[in-house]
């Protein structure tokens, strides 16, 4: 019953969070109408994510610093690597160095601190002249990634317990150590973060019932 809970909130093709998804691809392909003949990086993505999007780029390669996953589509190269060393990750592994955009989709809250997120913020502003850049907002009233109430203004201990336990998360972790770490690596960030991250992009809103739900940074010229 919980994990039908969860599938109709935010998993199934008919869920809520699936036509959040597809409202955020319309207003992508608004921003940048000639995606198809780009080259794109996608920083933090897998490749299975862009072999369901209703968007095809002209070549996009996912550099993903865990798994991007496996592809044998001549438009799709994935490659494992440090997307806050975007650019060294990118010569080690041979693969293309310029590109028109760069995507990522919640990954900056995900990268180990304000530190770490300054150096995505400057590897994805140096990389293209484009930017994508998605992450949950902070302030909305219920934490995206466990779907619980306000998780995220809980103390590390009881967001900790709270990974544990709570069934409506994606993947119950083994044990209490990896519930800490998910919660360590996971922090949301609010308005005044992304406009000093990235100062010269607009920052659209994504809105549920009028109120933010996450912020994208968009640089399109």
């Amino acid at each position: 019953m919980k994990l039908e809970l969860r599938s109709r909130l935010v998993d199934s093709p008919a869920s809520l969070g699936a036509a959040l998804r597809l409202r955020r691809w319309e207003m992508f392909t608004a921003l940048f109408p000639d995606i198809a003949d780009m080259k794109v990086l996608d920083v933090g993505g897998t490749a299975e994510s862009w072999l369901r999007a209703p968007v095809r780029p002209g070549h996009v390669v996912v550099l993903n610093l865990n798994d991007p996953g496996d592809c044998d589509e001549g438009w799709l190269t994935p490659v494992t690597g440090d997307a806050c060393t975007a650019r060294t990750a990118l010569e080690r592994a041979a693969a293309p160095m310029a590109y028109d955009l760069v995507f990522s989709n919640s990954l900056l809250e995900h990268v180990g601190g304000h530190a770490q997120r300054v150096r995505l913020a400057a590897e994805i502003q140096q990389a293209a002249p484009l930017h994508w850049v998605q992450t949950p907002y902070r302030y909305f009233p219920v934490e995206p990634h466990w779907l619980f109430p306000g998780m995220q203004f809980l103390p590390m201990a009881l967001r900790a317990r709270v990974a544990e336990r709570w069934p409506l998360v994606h993947t119950l972790p083994a044990s209490r150590a990896e519930a800490m770490a998910d919660v360590q690596w996971t922090e949301l960030i609010g308005m005044t973060e992304m406009h000093a991250y990235f100062p010269e992009s607009r920052i659209l809103r994504e809105r549920v019932l009028g109120m933010t739900k996450s912020m994208i940074a968009v640089r399109t010229r």
